[in-house]
């Protein structure tokens, strides 16, 4: 994530030389069989290679939800939430059994299975591992997809290169896993390429997601957003369904969930979908109890990108700014480990004071957009981090940052 520059003459000596041995390509690739009658994935890993892999250790949370292994090699549960598996020499496999509904207390679900479809992040089909790998491996991850009889297809944030089949790149991770929202059967779906951006909205057929809807005020929305974030997706999937999923919206890498029943711009002047989508751009991660950071920018940009985009006045715009003060009268600190509804509100406050602020100091030449692409150049970004690169960009002391607030 953060971008790191070499000075000339240590170019210069790295062209002069010899030639970096290139690394050793293996094969990776995940397979999965959808089994509705049993509300379960069959998740199959085969290792071209498996001498190349000392061991991947797989965090199996303490739901249950993983079951019937069988290793090519050795599988050790070392406990109830790990497993190890450990490749046999020459072409390894590791198979399983995952299941997909997760039902909240509140009998909602944050994924679902039915005859007909099924929603549900990828993070889960292939668990989080640590993972020992040979010196100069690079491991090549594939997903298939083997879909019941009559499901018609399946969508995810990762580039295609076949039916039901999409490579799996993402060049921070030695474990190339399958993360973000997965969609797969009876499914409408509406495209269109934004910036660069090839952008799906897929739904299950029935389930009253407003597809067009969306991919209308994405077409707005999108160059504003452009000219805040210098990074974008090269795939974006939006997926919704409707009761009894959960009723809010959550990003994932390259991907975005949104209940069908959720207004695009809601009463109070803000955009869920837009909040979502700031997450995907931005890729901001807190740390040191800062989370206010990471959901306070992303509703600080559903109101402002939708403002520059022309979808809100400036009276409309006050009014908003007196709900959020409303709504927020009684935080005393925004900090903790998980932003609740008045925190946020309360963070958007601050950073819209910041980034009059540090429009003002500097005659309108910078804004808080600076500090934005200046926070998402780090891989964890805490209250103290923050506060440095604010002052940074506005060349010395905040009055905005003098507060109670971030301590």
């Amino acid at each position: 994530m953060f971008e790191r520059f070499r000075r000339p003459w240590a170019v210069l000596l790295l062209g002069l030389s010899a030639p970096l041995a290139a690394a050793q390509r293996v094969d990776l690739d995940y397979q999965v069989r959808f089994l509705p009658e049993s509300d379960q994935a069959e998740v199959t890993l085969t290792l071209e290679r498996g001498q190349v892999l000392n061991y991947l250790d797989f965090s199996l949370g303490d739901k249950g939800y993983y079951s019937d292994f069988q290793a090519q090699g050795e599988w050790q549960q070392t406990s109830p939430e790990r497993g190890v598996w450990r490749p046999q020499e020459g072409k390894a496999q590791l198979s399983y059994r995952v299941k997909i509904s997760h039902p909240r207390a509140n009998g909602r679900f944050d994924a679902r299975m039915t005859p007909d479809w099924a929603l549900l992040r990828g993070d889960d089909l292939v668990p989080a591992a640590k993972i020992s790998v040979e010196s100069g491996v690079e491991l090549v991850s594939r997903l298939q997809f083997e879909l019941p009889e009559g499901w018609q297809g399946v969508e995810t944030g990762w580039p295609r290169i076949g039916k039901n089949r999409f490579r799996i790149d993402n060049p921070e991770r030695r474990l190339d896993r399958p993360t973000g929202w997965i969609l797969a059967g009876k499914l409408g779906t509406r495209r269109a390429t934004l910036g660069k951006t090839e952008v799906t909205v897929a739904a299950p057929v029935g389930e009253g997601v407003r597809r067009m809807d969306i991919l209308t005020l994405l077409t707005f929305v999108w160059p504003h957003a452009q000219a805040v974030f210098p990074r974008e997706p090269d795939k974006l999937l939006i997926v919704g369904a409707g009761d009894p999923m959960w009723r809010g919206g959550l990003s994932g890498p390259n991907s975005l969930y949104m209940h069908s029943d959720r207004p695009l711009v809601s009463e109070n002047g803000t955009s869920s979908l837009v909040h979502e989508l700031v997450h995907v751009f931005s890729r901001i991660s807190d740390t040191d109890r800062s989370d206010w950071i990471t959901e306070g920018l992303a509703e600080f940009y559903a109101i402002e990108l939708m403002r520059r985009a022309g979808g809100m006045s400036d009276d409309r715009y006050q009014k908003v700014r007196e709900q959020l003060a409303r709504w927020s009268r009684k935080v005393t600190s925004l900090r903790g480990e998980q932003s609740s509804g008045p925190i946020t509100a309360r963070a958007v406050l601050l950073l819209q004071d910041l980034d009059a602020e540090i429009r003002k100091v500097s005659a309108g030449q910078r804004s808080l957009d600076d500090v934005t692409r200046g926070l998402m150049r780090l891989d964890k970004v805490s209250t103290g981090d923050f506060v440095q690169i604010s002052e940074n960009v506005l060349g010395g002391k905040s009055k905005v940052l003098d507060t109670r607030l971030l301590r």
